[in-house]
């Protein structure tokens, strides 16, 4: 058993530029980010990396379970509450803090029907539950852009055991940081290789997605056709994704891992 960490004590800090809000812990560094105009919209790059989900074979695209490690401004998990109602939301967030800010200052649903905030270190949710869930997302790190805990094996293997059948794992690392390689190197240990990393963003974000169950196949094709269909229910544009998922493809155009 772990030792439970206490909550942090950094700064949180709110800065708003150009019609953008944007969240941090204590420095330039940019933990999430709003346009106050667009408040259900994802701001960020690597956010829309991250719901690539969305493009994949159904059930896998229809997610009534998700669980977030990491709230942030809480963008993605305005996102998934808002276009995907059928889906129960269960946000793991270390700082009580960061829900406050959420709340007053990015808009963040309160509906707990629907959206449960748990106040915890995701590493011991993960290594100290049982239920299982359709998605898994990670987006969790420290004033410092270290993610502790949650970049090691046994996370990565109590990830998967907590996924359920054809569930999804997807998760932001910074490409550039030193150590990413060995996070590549770990989570594809921990699902038998069956990952894949999408091109990094212009700000050095890496989306790292593994599969649990069915491996998974798309073609180019219905790739472009979901990416239109995404488009009309969720106004997310996700063609320059498609781009993306062309770099990262390794087998004849189609998206498997």
């Amino acid at each position: 058993m772990s030792r439970r960490p206490t909550a942090p004590r950094h700064a949180i800090d709110i800065s708003e530029e150009n019609g953008v809000r944007c969240l941090h812990f204590g420095s330039d560094w940019v933990q999430g980010a709003m346009r106050v105009a667009r408040p259900w919209s994802l701001e960020l790059e690597y956010t829309r990396d991250m719901m690539t989900g969305l493009l994949l074979d159904p059930p896998t695209s229809q997610p009534r379970r998700i669980l977030q490690i990491g709230l942030g401004c809480g963008s993605l998990t305005k996102f998934c509450y808002r276009h995907l109602p059928a889906a129960q939301i269960t946000v793991v967030e270390i700082n009580p803090q960061v829900e406050f800010v959420a709340r007053q200052y990015f808009k963040l649903p309160d509906d707990p029907a629907r959206l449960k905030i748990v106040d915890g270190c995701g590493a011991d949710f993960i290594l100290g539950g049982d239920s299982h869930f359709d998605w898994i997302m990670v987006d969790g790190y420290d004033p410092d852009a270290r993610t502790g805990p949650l970049d090691t094996l046994p996370f990565f293997q109590a990830c998967r055991a907590r996924l359920s059948e054809d569930g999804l794992f997807v998760a932001n690392f910074l490409g550039r940081s030193k150590g990413f390689r060995e996070s590549v190197a770990r989570l594809g240990e921990a699902f038998d290789q069956r990952t894949l990393a999408l091109p990094a963003c212009d700000s050095g974000n890496v989306v790292l997605l593994a599969s649990h169950g069915h491996a998974v196949s798309v073609d180019a094709n219905t790739l472009a056709e979901r990416a239109d269909a995404v488009r009309a229910t969720t106004q997310l544009n996700a063609h320059p994704l498609l781009k993306r998922l062309k770099l990262a493809a390794q087998h004849n155009g189609a998206l498997q891992f």
